[in-house]
């Protein structure tokens, strides 16, 4: 592995600039944390980290690579993916004053249930084109063909573990009591913003070039 740090560390400045820059899993991460609380902020980001994994699988079998050669198929993906954020985000514009909330915490019964959470996450970032792109991009101009599989695997394994963890630390930020009780008596208004967000990256995507 020593002899593949550069390549890492290549990989691993382009990934966290990718993740911490703003686009549809943060903006569903804090919608999550502030409508439902830390318990399915949480499980939202770790399903998120878990799509990491779907793009590190077809991008190492160049199944990305396809999706660009044919623009019919990465147009169907592209409007799967808005329609997608364009319904949650059209869910959140429909959001109604909660009154003062209690914090959940991680083991609470509070709903959406874990793998509701979850599966809100994953395909939050497996439908992203954006997300499609960066891997595409990544592993067939930084990733070096001769790197063995298990060590390209490696890698994506630690993208997908930081990804989780940084969605996790913002879920615990946004999450704290201080920080919710500024949002909680106008929290509706900012999921209401946040469905703008959603939606607004919903008709960029819809409208971006396939080229």
């Amino acid at each position: 592995m020593h002899g593949y740090w550069p390549q890492f560390v290549k990989i691993a400045i382009a990934h966290m600039l990718a993740v911490a820059s703003p686009g549809p899993d943060f903006a569903m991460v804090v919608r999550q944390s502030l409508a439902h609380g830390r318990r399915a902020a949480i499980w939202t980001s770790i399903g998120i980290g878990s799509a990491i994994l779907v793009h590190v699988t077809y991008a190492l079998f160049g199944i990305g690579i396809l999706l660009r050669t044919y623009p019919v198929a990465f147009e169907a993906m592209k409007m799967l993916c808005a329609g997608y954020l364009a319904w949650i985000g059209a869910k959140a514009l429909m959001s109604r004053p909660k009154g003062e909330v209690p914090v959940p915490t991680l083991g609470s019964g509070e709903s959406p249930a874990r793998h509701a959470a979850w599966t809100t996450g994953f395909l939050t970032n497996v439908f992203n084109p954006k997300a499609t792109l960066f891997f595409v991009a990544i592993f067939a101009t930084v990733v070096d063909p001769a790197t063995p599989k298990l060590i390209q695997g490696a890698y994506g394994l630690w993208m997908s573990g930081t990804t989780a963890l940084w969605f996790i630390a913002v879920s615990l930020l946004f999450t704290r009591e201080p920080v919710r009780a500024a949002f909680v008596r106008g929290g509706h208004w900012i999921d209401r913003f946040m469905g703008l967000v959603l939606i607004s990256l919903a008709a960029a995507i819809a409208l971006a070039p396939v080229s």
